[in-house]
């Protein structure tokens, strides 16, 4: 079964740390750039990051940039997204998603990340 399931998610205060995690099944994780998208209540979908098939080249959107860290393990099938200084309008669902912002073909059902004080 072709799939994406994300964890890590939760409740922060300003400042803190998360660190997002999906786990990619059912088809070759290496072969695809992958991507994290993220959707605050009553807006659109946002790309976040994204990063190459090797891991060497890594993109992101310039509100997280200095923040956030996007990894992938290969061996592992895994998607990280190291997020620091998290600030309330991070406020969203994070989805782990296959493709580069405008071919994106496969996304999870999203974990939660929620920041306040």
């Amino acid at each position: 079964q072709v799939q994406l399931v994300e964890s890590g998610g939760g409740l922060t205060q300003p400042g803190g740390s998360l660190r997002l995690s999906c786990a990619a099944s059912g088809f070759t994780f290496s072969n695809y750039y992958m991507s994290w998208v993220r959707q605050a209540p009553g807006k659109g979908p946002e790309w976040v990051s994204g990063i190459s098939i090797g891991g060497g080249m890594k993109d992101y959107t310039d509100s997280v940039k200095g923040r956030f860290t996007i990894s992938r393990d290969n061996r592992k099938n895994t998607l990280s997204l190291q997020m620091n200084s998290l600030k309330p309008e991070d406020t969203a669902l994070y989805y782990c998603a296959r493709g580069r912002a405008n071919s994106i073909d496969l996304r999870g059902q999203g974990t939660q990340v929620t920041v306040s004080s």
